[in-house]
């Protein structure tokens, strides 16, 4: 199997469904994850950031894909601190007499957390026994600075996964920060957590070196000028070019050298940017593997 595996994060997203990548025929859920994974090795599923997964559809997605094609699954919002739909939760654990939409994490019993980790990680075992689950991406949220409280949720995500694959991308700049990036990245190694390389407007950021023992992970989120501060379109509205895409090559490398693969993930989701950008980088990788990757520089 390649160690270079570039796909994008998501299959579903309505952009792309509306864009006409997939062909006519492509017109239910099965048709078109077939098609997804006979141009692309891997897929970020988002969605289950903003629902539990389903063992059912799990299944599914096994079923649908060839030997060699993996899953990025993204936590659920509630396991990484974000605020959560009330209406996400399934009807059994939601909270009554609560007028309000949204709950933030220490609004919620701990009875109700432990039960909503135990119906994620059931909704994906069937990928993990078919060998399709390549890790679990937690994305913290900006406010999810260092410090003793950080570390000692990063450290109870860890012992809640097991063995599972765990993959960490933080969004509050202090975590990579030059005088910090070491120990950041030597107490991920510690929990054996693999840690998240990004590419947004503020620029790219790589781990001094490969954190855990899964796939190293690159998301490419787009370089919008409203990355942060803009709609959800705003925010994601971007194309790459053959250039930007290109300058990455010498980081994969340095990351494909010390991890046992890398996942390489568009989530510039808008219309075909995605799977544009992603096929770019297919065919600059295949080309680097064959010929040489560039000496960073």
């Amino acid at each position: 199997m390649d160690r270079i595996l570039v796909g994008t994060c998501s299959w579903t997203d309505r952009a792309l469904l509306d864009s006409g990548w997939y062909p006519p025929a492509a017109r239910d859920a099965g048709t078109r994850l077939r098609y997804y994974a006979s141009r692309f090795p891997v897929v970020e599923v988002d969605a289950t950031y903003y629902g539990l997964p389903s063992a059912r559809n799990s299944a599914l997605w096994a079923e649908r894909t060839p030997d060699g094609f993996v899953f990025d699954v993204k936590a659920f919002s509630l396991m990484t601190g974000h605020p959560t739909r009330i209406a996400a939760l399934p009807a059994a654990l939601r909270p009554s007499g609560r007028p309000q939409r949204m709950l933030r994490p220490g609004d919620v019993p701990r009875g109700v957390v432990d039960e909503v980790w135990r119906r994620f990680l059931d909704g994906v075992e069937p990928l993990r026994r078919a060998g399709r689950l390549g890790t679990l991406l937690f994305q913290f949220p900006p406010w999810f600075a260092p410090g003793p409280r950080a570390l000692a949720h990063l450290a109870l995500c860890r012992e809640r996964l097991g063995d599972r694959p765990m993959a960490v991308e933080f969004r509050h700049p202090d975590w990579w920060r030059p005088d910090r990036r070491e120990h950041t990245a030597r107490t991920l190694a510690d929990l054996r957590c693999d840690a998240v390389s990004t590419d947004t407007v503020e620029g790219p950021v790589t781990p001094p070196w490969a954190t855990g023992p899964g796939p190293a992970v690159v998301r490419f989120h787009g370089r919008s000028p409203s990355w942060g501060t803009g709609s959800k379109e705003d925010r994601f509205r971007y194309a790459y070019t053959a250039g930007e895409l290109e300058s990455w090559l010498p980081r994969i490398d340095a990351l494909a050298r010390r991890a046992d693969s890398v996942h390489v993930l568009f989530n510039n989701c808008c219309g075909t940017a995605a799977v544009r950008a992603a096929e770019t980088m297919r065919e600059l990788t295949a080309c680097a593997t064959a010929t040489g990757f560039p000496a960073p520089g």
